[in-house]
């Protein structure tokens, strides 16, 4: 296609997976079954070279290391391809997918994360249709961000989350449209798509073991475990609300607590348990107590979006007062501008 080389990396999951005594492990000759089924694509698709993890991750066992090194292997490889391909579980898709954007700031190529529900190979799977179509797109001039391409539908990686574990249709944006729609032909949504940028900004620290925690309020839960987590002394806190951010406020224990996480360093973001949600801390009285204490809400960013630019911007040395200011502020696409 046009003569383009994209880079496929193989870092694990369920499409490189082969069924085995104790179930599912990874496939032995991967490479060769990949290789063998492209073979009888090969006019329709862009060369391609294929880099394969000797040891594959269970994307349930991602760490932000795991993050951390398949984006400075696309780094590292940036030069020689038009375009990446990588190769992924589904559970952590996301979280990953996410992490690449906020690394690959400035991105001029096509980064495509894909995977597979059924494990190639297996009847019905639904890994061919992924693979052959993220290559496609990574030979597109268009594209010039990380996107997850999965069963007909291409989405911004930093806005995707996972919907379902049963169905082919496994990731959806909740608050963003779609890059594409993939039918009979590639619909592209120019209006969607991030713009082509002057030059690139790589940003790929270290991403050590910062602790960035979750709290999911249920009605009727007692304080003591925001304090349980907060004694744990993380570096940021994630407060998942009801509706459109707002927190139990009949206890002022709450308030106190965040306060004094406030004065300690500590980050607190408020996102909602909806999946279609935009958080405006104060909306409710039940929540206008939070900003005053240094909450900050998470607009319209999904849980893996708010996680990974947490992780990224402690990973940057940031001071807990510049990641406040600059965790509302799209840096490649995740929120609407304010």
């Amino acid at each position: 296609m046009n003569g383009k080389h994209i880079g496929l990396i193989y870092t694990g999951g369920t499409v490189g997976m082969a069924k085995a005594a104790n179930g599912y492990a990874p496939m032995p000759d991967f490479a060769g079954v990949l290789t063998r089924l492209l073979d009888t694509y090969r006019d329709g698709l862009p060369r391609y070279t294929l880099h394969a993890y000797p040891s594959p991750i269970d994307s349930t066992n991602a760490r932000p290391q795991d993050w951390q090194t398949i984006g400075r292997d696309i780094a590292a490889r940036y030069e020689d391809y038009d375009g990446f391909v990588i190769l992924h579980g589904t559970d952590t898709m996301a979280y990953t997918a996410t992490a690449l954007s906020f690394m690959l700031q400035g991105l001029r190529k096509p980064v495509i994360v894909t995977g597979s529900q059924i494990p190639l190979g297996v009847p019905r799977s639904d890994a061919a249709q992924n693979l052959i179509t993220s290559l496609q797109l990574a030979a597109s001039d268009a594209i010039h961000e990380v996107a997850i391409c999965f069963h007909q539908r291409l989405l911004r990686g930093n806005r995707s989350t996972k919907v379902s574990s049963t169905r082919l249709e496994a990731f959806d944006s909740p608050n963003y449209p779609r890059l594409a729609e993939i039918g009979i032909e590639v619909r592209l949504n120019e209006d969607a798509l991030l713009p082509r940028p002057t030059h690139e900004h790589f940003e790929l620290p270290d991403y050590r073991q910062d602790l960035v925690l979750p709290v999911r309020f249920v009605p009727g839960m007692p304080m003591s475990v925001v304090r349980a987590m907060l004694d744990l002394k993380p570096r940021a806190l994630i407060l998942e609300c009801f509706g459109s951010g707002n927190a139990p406020d009949r206890d002022p224990a709450l308030l106190q607590m965040l306060n004094e996480a406030r004065r300690n360093g500590v980050v607190t973001v408020a996102c909602s348990q909806s999946l279609h949600a935009e958080v405006a801390i104060g909306t409710y009285a039940a929540g206008a107590g939070m900003s005053a204490v240094g909450v900050i809400g998470a607009c319209d960013m999904t849980f893996e979006a708010i996680y990974v630019k947490l992780h990224h911007l402690l990973a940057m040395g940031l001071s807990a007062d510049v990641i406040r200011e600059q965790f509302q502020r799209p840096l490649c696409g995740e929120v609407s501008a304010l």
